[in-house]
């Protein structure tokens, strides 16, 4: 087999790693929006609790972003992502036990679900900023568009896998045992991933890192202007997706008035479709950036994706019909996870050998859009109602379209 060939084989392993990743972390991070429909109940929690539960993941999601890229790039993407999947399983199977060890004891169960989704938050924020440092170690300049898409596709996967198989395990083995199930995909991932990866693709690869970068060039990052604005408008995407990561099955059964099980299969139907349209972002992402620039690649795959999301977003919310509802869920999942491409290929070109960093700030603001949605939706249900909830989501995703109106393609440069 000649070495190009030998590359390529292991390049769709890689990828099939990432892939991999990104399954597992979001179905260990979205159980509990579907689990939490028994639990709120059984525990006697309310929903604001429920969304402090949630919100303790995203704080700590937040709080590592930048040290879990840097770690990346200075560990390298096998040790940390393998590392970070063992803790995964561990603080999943905690979240299922721990009602029953302190049972009776509502405020110590509260605690301790705060506490355990944390560390969850904490571990898995190493995630997209590593694969990020993956695809640009793997892939040619021209393919990491697509190189992140495909990663991306992980998530919608997950997304729709995650409400028909928790409602199911639920019915079948209760809420608790649905964490114990869903704690041993990233175990197995761990596993294979410490013992099979690599960091790089050899000498075959065009543009294998050389020094790597230490925590204090975060400074630098900062200074550049489109880095500023990337990382702007990565808050409005973590607003919006977490808005369908945390509350679209609550959404559902409550106001769509669908049953359990057949919400699971409702909140799947959007992230199915996600799956199909993701891949052409990437590809659109790539063709127009190798042709014109990067920064207009990405300009164009965001401002149409967040546009079309956002308006379907309030249409969602404002028919009263449930299949018009569904459907336009779907295409408006589909426009926000077609455009992930776009910024993470972004943030790989304008970071160079800083890209672990940067990807990790960039996420850092997404997670702190999505810890303010987190919050606020509930609280805007309960005061307002659903449709200005979604509405919200609407407004921030209009907002990242403009700001990707006033990028320019220039490359980051340290100091």
């Amino acid at each position: 087999m000649s070495a190009g060939a030998r590359l390529g084989r292991a390049q769709r392993w890689i990828l099939s790693g990432l892939v991999a990743f990104a399954f597992t972390s979001y179905l260990v991070r979205t159980n509990i929006s579907v689990a939490s429909v028994r639990m709120i109940p059984a525990l006697n929690l309310t929903k604001v609790e429920m969304g402090q539960v949630f919100t303790a993941f995203l704080i700590g999601y937040a709080l590592f972003q930048i040290v879990g890229g840097a770690l990346g790039d200075r560990l390298g993407a096998r040790l940390t992502l393998g590392i970070s999947a063992l803790v995964w399983s561990l603080t999943t199977v905690a979240t299922g036990l721990w009602p029953s060890v302190v049972a009776g004891r509502p405020a110590l169960i509260f605690a301790g679900l705060w506490v355990f989704r944390l560390a969850l938050g904490l571990s898995e924020a190493t995630t997209f900023p590593v694969g990020n440092i993956v695809v640009r170690n793997w892939m040619a300049p021209q393919r990491r568009g697509f190189g992140n898409a495909v990663m991306f596709l992980g998530t919608s996967a997950a997304s729709a896998a995650t409400a028909p198989l928790v409602s199911w395990l639920m019915i079948r083995v209760g809420w608790q045992r649905s964490f114990y199930v869903t704690a041993v995909p990233p175990l197995a991932l761990a596993i294979l991933w410490l013992l099979l990866a690599r960091d790089h693709a050899g000498a075959e690869n065009a543009e294998r890192e050389t020094p790597r970068p230490r925590l204090r060039e975060a400074a630098h990052i900062f200074r550049q202007r489109n880095a500023i604005l990337l990382i702007a408008s990565y808050v409005s995407e973590g607003y919006v997706l977490f808005i369908f990561v945390f509350w679209l099955y609550i959404y559902l059964v409550e106001r769509r008035g669908f049953s359990l099980l057949n919400a699971g299969w409702m909140a799947a139907i959007p992230w199915l479709t996600a799956l199909v349209i993701t891949p052409f972002g990437g590809r659109l992402c790539d063709s127009i950036g190798w042709r014109k620039g990067r920064a207009f690649g990405s300009r164009v795959v965001i401002t149409i994706g967040y546009t079309a999301s956002g308006l379907l977003l309030f249409v969602a919310a404002a028919v009263p019909q449930r299949s018009v509802a569904v459907a336009a869920l779907s295409l408006s999942i589909a426009g926000l996870m077609a455009a992930e491409a776009g910024f993470w290929s972004y943030a790989a070109h304008l970071g160079r050998e800083h890209a672990g960093l940067l990807s990790g700030v960039m996420n850092t603001a997404g997670i702190l859009g999505g810890i303010v949605s987190t919050s606020l939706v509930p609280v805007i249900v309960r005061s307002a109602g659903w449709v200005p909830a979604l509405a919200s989501g609407t407004v921030m995703a209009l907002v990242c379209s403009a700001i990707w109106f006033v990028m320019r393609d220039r490359p980051f440069e340290s100091a």
